[in-house]
């Protein structure tokens, strides 16, 4: 970390097992501070809006809430923590939702334990974490939507929003960063959305990444 303060994580996960095997290992790590535990979505959001951690690792599978609803509920909260998802199932059908609900990327279960660190490492500093193949269906996806030749009715102002979107800020990222409030950050979204018929961030950062909008 650039100042020194160590990246905060969140684990959610419905296996005891399996937090306290991702527990073991990220304590080693230098830059990295596990700061609770929740065994499931609900706890996971709980959690996620007492302690304000800066990344969350969230299981999909959970009974109860699971990790889709949850992160349907952070975003829902505004809360700011950057969810990376952690799965055993590779299925586009489960990873597709997630990502759209908001997370900032996934990895497998049996990801290499170097890999997992560079991971949150990424997503917290703002990047979007996408395997080839579920990219390809999401940009698939916005293609079908027609927003393909839509970007030039965004306003500059938009495209700046757009932007950040991109770089994985929130809203009171976003604001904070063009010196606006969050309600006209939220309007601009939503006209980016509507524009360039889209569904959600996900989409709209990726159409950004392919259309050169960001940093």
């Amino acid at each position: 970390m650039g100042d020194g303060r160590a990246i905060r994580v969140l684990l959610v996960d419905d296996h005891q097992v399996v937090r306290r095997g991702l527990r073991t290992f990220l304590e080693v790590q230098d830059d990295i501070e596990v700061v609770g535990e929740a065994a499931d979505g609900a706890g996971g959001v709980a959690r996620a809006e007492e302690l304000r951690p800066d990344v969350v690792l969230m299981d999909v599978k959970m009974p109860g809430m699971d990790g889709v609803d949850a992160l349907r509920r952070l975003r829902e909260l505004d809360n700011p923590a950057r969810v990376l998802i952690v799965t055993s199932f590779t299925e586009q059908r489960t990873v597709v939702p997630a990502l759209r609900a908001g997370a900032a990327g996934y990895v497998y279960k049996d990801v290499d334990p170097d890999a997992l660190a560079g991971a949150i490492r990424s997503v917290h500093a703002g990047h979007i974490l996408l395997q080839p193949e579920v990219a390809g269906a999401l940009l698939s996806q916005e293609e079908s939507g027609g927003a393909q030749g839509r970007g030039g009715s965004l306003t500059d102002r938009e495209r700046e929003v757009l932007g950040l979107i991109a770089d994985g800020r929130s809203n009171r990222e976003i604001a904070r960063a063009l010196v606006l409030s969050e309600k006209t950050v939220k309007t601009h979204v939503s006209n980016i959305l509507m524009k360039l018929d889209l569904s959600d961030r996900t989409q709209a950062a990726l159409w950004a990444v392919r259309h050169g909008l960001t940093g």
